[in-house]
């Protein structure tokens, strides 16, 4: 199985997990979407997809799953860092911004105010933001494009 994982110190980095489909894995229930975790890695020799030796879930976060509304923006908001991001350098501020907003989609859903403010403060971080603008023209004039989620996640509203 391979995982990404968004790291304040890391950036986005891949791991695979050996052995995690077998019913006597380490990684049974440990691996999932959303879930916050302390990891421990061996780093690739060579090449961007390291070894996942061992994890601890600190949040699970399955307030997340209650509705596919909440399961759509934490997605549109994974995937939106995805694409704004190098792989492997740091990124504590829009990590941080990342975990505050799964944190408020477990309990909330992703209204338009939600969705707006994470997208501004992710451009203001980015150094692309304009004052008085929504942040996703400028993501979407710097990067060429949008995740596909938006889309039905702004017809929601």
């Amino acid at each position: 199985m391979i995982i990404h994982w968004c790291c304040g110190d890391a950036g986005i980095i891949k791991t695979v997990a050996k052995g995690a489909r077998r019913p006597k894995s380490p990684f049974v229930g440990k691996l999932d979407l959303f879930f916050e975790c302390e990891i421990e890695i061996h780093h690739a020799k060579r090449g961007d997809l390291h070894i996942l030796k061992d994890l601890v879930v600190e949040k699970n976060r399955l307030g997340i799953r209650k509705t596919y509304g909440q399961t759509l923006g934490a997605s549109y908001f994974v995937k939106l860092v995805e694409l704004v991001s190098e792989p492997e350098n740091e990124l504590p501020v829009v990590a941080d911004l990342l975990d505050r907003a799964l944190d408020y989609l477990t309990e909330n859903q992703p209204d338009r105010r939600a969705v707006l403010f994470f997208e501004k403060k992710l451009a203001e971080e980015l150094g692309i933001g304009e004052e008085h603008k929504e942040g996703i023209g400028a993501i979407e004039s710097t990067f060429g494009k949008i995740p596909v989620q938006r889309r039905e996640l702004t017809g929601r509203w």
